[in-house]
């Protein structure tokens, strides 16, 4: 089988490796579409703290069971199946209380087990659910990203009467409109980016208002609006967007973070307990895989609106490169096998 392997920083190649068998408890996947996600280039450049080389990269695919370990119901052979990358011990504190993304002994396929960009790849038997018909091969890889918006706004519990902000208007973005408006029925969704072309994504994906903060700042922006945010998510995740946040929300507002930076970010603790607001944070997903399948069964979210561009995985460097550079055009990058 041919798998795509990050050596080292900086270093890719598409290698020739055996046929690998599924463990116990485990089933073997032939991989028909991956998504390309920001954290697959943070392990090719080197940026990733939590990722092990040589690694098979990818943690967004689809494809079907072709081989069961012992353990496993044969019948699940042939299922067409999207794997969660989150692999978890089942026993220690955070998993006995739901949260098993951030379990103590917490593994992820694709940064610290070989992952999705490869003919076949392995998973834990109860990591693969089953994809209903009514969600094409071809964006069935695409559950995994609408995980990472089900987790941060199972946080918040949006309600429609909520005043959202969202900052930034990439994927993870754009993920996050499409589940306020489609899921929670948000009446009114903000969204903050410096790209003129992303805002219009955003827009396209759901987003009510969207400001550019490049020669204005967001404060002065939403002063003309008279606007109070009860409702922010950090889908940037620059240092500096916290406390700006922070001074923008309402009193009693909910703060969503969505990703993390090893910068220091400043904040008072007086401008968060004078509001009473109150912060979230949120890593990859807690058992959010059948929430997503059943949004996207029923058309609450589209999943199509982000895919700008699918390529054969041996062009995956031109792939790959695509993504990080090119932020006006593209979006959500697929890779076929």
């Amino acid at each position: 089988m041919k798998s795509i392997v990050i050596e080292q920083p900086g270093k890719l190649v598409i290698e020739q490796r055996p046929l690998m068998e599924p463990a116990p408890g485990e089933v073997r996947v032939k991989v028909s579409y991956a998504g390309i996600c920001g954290s697959d280039v943070h392990i090719y450049h080197g940026h990733n703290p939590f990722a092990k080389y040589p690694r098979v990269i990818g943690h967004e695919f689809f494809g079907h069971i072709d081989c069961v370990g012992e353990g496993v119901d044969p019948a699940r052979i042939g299922e067409r199946v999207v794997v969660d990358p989150v692999v978890s011990c089942g026993h220690c504190y955070p998993c006995s209380i739901g949260r098993p993304n951030v379990c103590t002994t917490l593994q992820v396929i694709g940064v610290h087990r070989d992952g999705g960009f490869s003919d076949y790849a392995v998973a834990p038997a109860q990591n693969a659910y089953v994809v209903p018909a009514a969600i094409p091969d071809r964006l069935a890889s695409m559950v995994e990203p609408f995980t990472i918006a089900a987790n941060i706004t199972a946080f918040l519990q949006p309600t429609p009467q909520d005043i959202a902000l969202v900052y930034g208007a990439g994927p993870m973005g754009l993920t996050v409109i499409q589940v306020l408006k489609g899921v929670y029925g948000v009446q009114q969704v903000i969204v903050v980016d410096r790209i003129d072309e992303r805002l219009a994504m955003a827009r396209d994906n759901g987003a009510d208002l969207t400001l550019n903060n490049l020669q204005q700042s967001v404060a002065e922006q939403l002063a003309t609006q008279n606007c109070r945010p009860t409702l922010v998510i950090d889908a940037a995740c620059h240092p500096s967007i916290l406390q700006e946040a922070i001074n923008l929300a309402s009193p009693a507002a909910r703060i969503g973070m969505m990703g993390f930076s090893g910068e220091a970010s400043s904040i008072t603790q007086q401008s968060i307990t004078s509001k009473e607001i109150s912060l979230f944070s949120s890593r990859l997903n807690s058992h959010r895989f059948p929430q997503v399948i059943a949004w996207m069964s029923e058309g609450k979210i589209d999943a199509e609106k982000l895919v700008t561009h699918c390529m054969p995985a041996h062009q995956v460097e031109a792939a790959m490169l695509l993504f990080e550079k090119d932020q006006r055009a593209c979006c959500k990058v697929l890779l076929e096998f």
